[in-house]
């Protein structure tokens, strides 16, 4: 079995008791795939470097971040730099002999760069330009079960091989949770999304309304309606997960012991292939 896990960059999430079970796990023979996020330190190191983060809000309501060409270098000295060797030296530490990745090694991470968002700013739609952003089109899995075969475990950070249009590559932003979901269906892997929540809440203030499972177009319909904040991208990474082939993905907390071996026993909330309706399909309200 392919474990793909993703650790939030968020400050509240604790990656201690994900390592040492990424230790158990690969002791077992488990090939896991670890990635990360980290926008908040991102955010504090450009803050300390005399920087406002920029976020926007597309037309659809989503917020995201702008990235622009000083952001997008102070994201290499942070992602795969800082916090990518930060991971790979603890799973050292644990006995697990792990190699960092960007999704530019190896064109690991391939997608067109987007220069240009539309937002949404003061009720009015407009074009920002001089982005560094993209979404990922292809995954090199060859590279990774190719590092997997040789007895390494692959610590994999943003960001990713952007296309030009003119021709050539520029290394771009890309969401932390999307880049594991594609990796995830790419190995047609268990994606485990650690988090600071438990799972995906009914209420989003309420612990008690976690929703355990979804296996249906109509339950998925629901926790998609749930879903509020920065719970919205994970509800999108995860069916992108599903639709490119990954096994199940899941949604709970970093903060626990054993945290992944958790959540592949049932805590957090299960995301199931079959509850993702077909292309036109219709999902009863």
């Amino acid at each position: 079995m392919t474990v793909v896990v993703k650790i939030g960059g968020a400050r509240a999430v604790d990656p201690e008791g994900a390592l040492a079970d990424v230790a158990s796990l690969v002791e077992k023979g488990e090939d896991i795939v670890l990635t990360h996020g980290g926008s908040t330190a991102v955010d504090e190191t450009l803050e300390a470097l005399g920087q406002e983060p920029t976020y926007v809000e597309t037309p659809g309501g989503v917020v995201g971040r702008f990235t622009d060409e000083e952001t997008m270098d102070v994201f290499k000295m942070v992602m795969p730099g800082k916090l990518n060797t930060d991971l790979v030296e603890s799973l050292q530490n644990e006995g697990v002999n792990a190699v960092g990745l960007s999704g530019t090694d190896g064109k690991l991470l391939e997608g067109k760069r987007k220069s240009a968002v539309r937002v949404k700013e003061d009720d009015k739609k407009k074009i920002k330009r001089g982005d560094h952003s993209g979404t990922i089109e292809s995954v090199n899995a060859d590279l990774l079960e190719t590092v997997l075969a040789g007895g390494y475990t692959p610590v994999v950070s943003v960001p990713v091989l952007g296309k030009e249009k003119a021709g050539g590559y520029t290394a771009v932003n890309a969401d932390a949770d999307r880049a594991a979901a594609a990796i995830a269906g790419a190995l047609e892997a268990d994606l485990v999304v650690l988090t600071d929540v438990s799972g995906i809440y009914e209420d989003p203030d309420d612990e008690s309304t976690k929703i355990d499972s979804a296996a249906t177009p109509e339950e998925f319909a629901a926790v998609k309606a749930a879903a509020e904040g920065f719970m919205t991208k994970k509800v999108m990474a995860a069916e992108e997960a599903l639709e490119g082939g990954a096994s199940s993905v899941i949604v709970a907390t970093a903060n626990a012991d054993e945290p992944i071996s958790a959540a592949l026993t049932g805590e957090g909330t299960t995301l199931e292939p079959d509850a993702i309706a077909e292309k036109g399909e219709e999902v009863a309200q």
